[in-house]
C-alpha cells in the first residue's frame, strides 16, 4: 500500500509512520509537510534513509504540491495536519482557520480529483467540548468551544459533505489526548517535564482540576491502521485510553518521578474557553478489534525517560521562538 501522509514531520504523525514502517515492510509512505513551529523533520531521523520512505516540504493549502502527490495515486491520504495547540488559537485564529479547515479542503478536492480510495481525517475529541458527566458518542452534538476546536470540527463537517456529495472515501478518527516521544514542549505533559529538567517552575492553568482521557500516541497509531484497514467509509471512530486524570494529578505523578515537591508548581491565570472535561466512549472502534495496549503509568514513565535521554532534541525547541511566545501568552491570556 502507498500512502499520503500529511503533518507527517509532527508529534502523532511521526510517530505513525514510523508505526507502519515497522509494521509492514511493504508500505511506502510520502510526507507531505510544511515544517512550520512543530513540524521537525528530527522527529524521523532514523528513518530518513529508509527506501519505503520519502519527504515533501509543503503546504496542504498549496493546491499546486497537493495536486502533484495526488497525482500520484496514493491509496490513502492521511491528514494530520493541523494547527493544534489551543492557546496559539487564541493568538493566531485565522492561521487556525486556514490550515485546520481551507487545508483539508484542498486535500479533499484533490481526493476526489483522482479518486484517491481512502481519505482519513485525523481529527480530535475537542470537537465535543465539555462534558460534566458520561462519554461522547461519535452521534454527539459537536459544541467546540476556542479557535482551535472549532477549526477541527469544521474540517470534520467538510470531510463528511466530500462524502455525502462527491462519495469521497472519508474516515474519520477522533481521539483524546496523545502523549509521547516526540511532542512539542508547548503541551502540558512534555512542557511540564521539560521545565522540571531545567528546574523550573510548571505553569498550572486555574485549580488544576481539568480532567482529560489520555492515550499513549503508539495505541492512537495502532487504532488509525484499524481505522484504515478495516474502518468503514463515512463512519467517524473515536480513540480513547480509558484513562481519566486531572491536570494535577498529571502533575503530582511528573513531579514525584523526577523527586521534586508542589513548590514548583505555578498557578496561573486560567485560559478562555477552557474545557473542563473530555471524555470519549471508544467502543465502536472496538468493535474492529482494537484496543489500548499500553498501560498509563508505564507509558508517562516511559515518556519522561524519552525526554530525559533526549534533551538535545527539545532544547533546540525550548529556545527562542518558544520563550518569545511563552511570554506573550501569560502575559495576553
Amino acid at each position: 500500500m502507498n500512502l499520503l501522509v500529511t503533518g507527517g514531520a509532527g508529534f502523532i504523525g511521526s510517530n505513525f509512520i514510523r508505526y507502519i514502517l515497522n509494521k509492514y515492510p511493504d508500505y511506502k509512505i510520502i510526507n507531505l509537510d510544511a515544517l512550520k513551529y512543530s513540524g521537525n523533520l528530527e522527529n524521523l531521523k532514523d528513518v530518513d534513509k529508509n527506501p519505503r520512505y520519502g519527504f515533501v516540504k509543503g503546504d496542504i493549502c498549496d493546491k499546486k504540491v497537493v495536486d502533484f502527490l495526488a497525482k500520484k495515486r496514493p491509496d490513502a491520504i492521511i491528514n494530520f495536519s493541523a494547527m493544534t495547540h489551543v492557546d496559539r488559537s487564541i493568538l493566531e485564529p485565522e492561521e487556525f482557520t486556514k490550515t485546520d479547515i481551507l487545508g483539508v479542503q484542498t486535500l479533499l478536492e484533490a481526493a476526489r480529483k483522482y479518486k484517491i480510495d481512502l481519505f482519513i481525517q485525523i481529527s480530535t475529541d475537542e470537537c465535543y467540548g465539555s462534558i460534566e458527566k458520561g462519554s461522547f458518542t461519535e452521534e454527539s452534538t459537536l459544541s467546540p468551544t476556542n479557535p482551535y476546536s472549532a477549526s477541527k470540527a469544521g474540517a470534520d463537517l467538510i470531510a463528511l459533505a466530500y462524502y455525502k456529495t462527491f462519495n469521497v472515501p472519508v474516515i474519520i478518527t477522533r481521539s483524546s489526548n496523545n502523549f509521547g516521544p516526540y511532542q512539542y514542549p508547548e503541551k502540558l505533559i512534555p512542557l511540564f517535564i521539560t521545565n522540571l529538567l531545567e528546574d523550573k517552575k510548571i505553569p498550572l492553568y486555574g485549580d488544576g482540576k481539568h480532567k482529560r482521557d489520555w492515550i499513549y500516541v503508539l495505541d492512537n497509531c495502532e487504532a488509525i491502521d484499524y481505522a484504515i484497514h478495516y474502518g468503514k467509509i463515512g463512519e467517524i471512530y473515536n480513540i480513547s485510553g480509558n484513562t481519566e486524570k486531572t491536570n494535577l494529578e498529571i502533575t503530582a505523578f511528573i513531579l514525584n518521578y523526577l523527586k521534586k515537591d508542589e513548590t514548583y508548581i505555578e498557578f496561573v491565570k486560567d485560559r478562555p474557553g477552557h474545557d473542563r472535561r473530555y471524555s470519549l466512549n471508544s467502543s465502536k472502534i472496538k468493535k474492529l478489534g482494537w484496543s489500548p495496549k499500553y498501560k498509563f503509568d508505564d507509558a508517562l514513565e516511559y515518556t519522561i525517560e524519552w525526554y530525559k535521554n533526549n534533551q538535545s532534541w527539545w532544547k533546540k525547541i525550548k529556545s527562542g521562538e518558544f520563550l518569545e511566545y511563552y511570554k506573550k501568552q501569560y502575559s495576553e491570556i
